[in-house]
């Protein structure tokens, strides 16, 4: 069945590391279709879109230099990143959870003729020996996902090489006090900012069908520090002019009030 159509309600209740990837995996598995059929022409068959405000990387240069780079996408989806990122010259290795969500990463690797190496695994414990790339970067992919995303920082310190950089988008946390709406309803701030109870989808037997975790603009700070990385930048996109796409909570009325995404860009030492 669908978790989707399972789903029942929602609620705020802890969410530990193994109902988290438990729900995740499920969700995505079967969300995998129905995603890239909303959402697949937005993000592109082979390219590096960070976040629904439709900052590009190649536009950006959050990540720096890539051409000859080994690097490494947590959360990679259908992998468009790990493609783009392929024909401008770097040696990406796609990972995500879901294989769901891989078997569209390998089917986009059939049509377009971008092969990545993709590795079904998750976050939290990374099959790959230290400093074993020169950058890492995830596009909504992992982080909120995972009751432990500190150790997703620790993970990605220990696999990159020092001078390498770990860039990560995610929701904006102070949207975390609104709700879930694109339209005025979500102009109102109704939750606190300082609740880190999860928010949970459950089905009719109260289990666990979807997960998100929040975390404070503090908390992001302290789990890159903590990680022993360097933070050099917190991005929050601006909504452009002339965007009149709707994705989720995302719209053009949210968007030109208060920012959607922040992206932290971290460097190893």
């Amino acid at each position: 069945m669908n978790p989707a159509d399972d789903a029942v309600g929602a609620a705020r209740r802890p969410s530990d590391a193994t109902d988290s990837a438990r729900a995740s995996r499920r969700w995505w598995d079967a969300e995998a279709d129905a995603y890239h059929a909303e959402h697949g022409a937005f993000l592109g068959a082979a390219d590096f879109v960070w976040c629904p405000e439709g900052l590009r990387e190649g536009a950006a240069g959050l990540l720096g230099p890539v051409a000859g780079r080994r690097v490494l996408e947590v959360g990679c989806g259908s992998a468009p990143c790990a493609r783009w990122l392929t024909s401008v010259g770097a040696h990406p290795v796609a990972v995500d959870l879901s294989a769901g969500m891989l078997g569209h990463a390998a089917a986009a690797a059939a049509r377009t003729g971008i092969a990545v190496p993709l590795v079904q695994t998750d976050a939290t414990a990374l099959p790959f020996a230290a400093g074993s790339f020169d950058l890492a970067c995830s596009a909504f992919g992992a982080v909120p996902f995972v009751s432990d995303s500190a150790q997703v920082m620790r993970e990605v310190a220990r696999v990159l090489r020092p001078g390498g950089r770990w860039v990560f988008a995610v929701t904006h946390p102070m949207r975390w006090i609104f709700p879930d709406d694109p339209g005025p309803a979500g102009l109102v701030a109704q939750m606190s900012y300082f609740d880190r109870t999860p928010y949970v989808e459950i089905d009719g037997n109260g289990s666990t069908t979807y997960v998100e975790h929040h975390r404070t603009l503090g908390d992001r700070v302290r789990e890159v520090v903590g990680a022993g990385l360097r933070l050099l930048d917190v991005v929050e996109p601006e909504w452009p002019a002339g965007h009149e796409q709707v994705w989720g909570q995302w719209s053009p009325l949210r968007g030109g009030l208060f920012p959607g995404t922040a992206i932290f860009v971290c460097e190893k030492p």
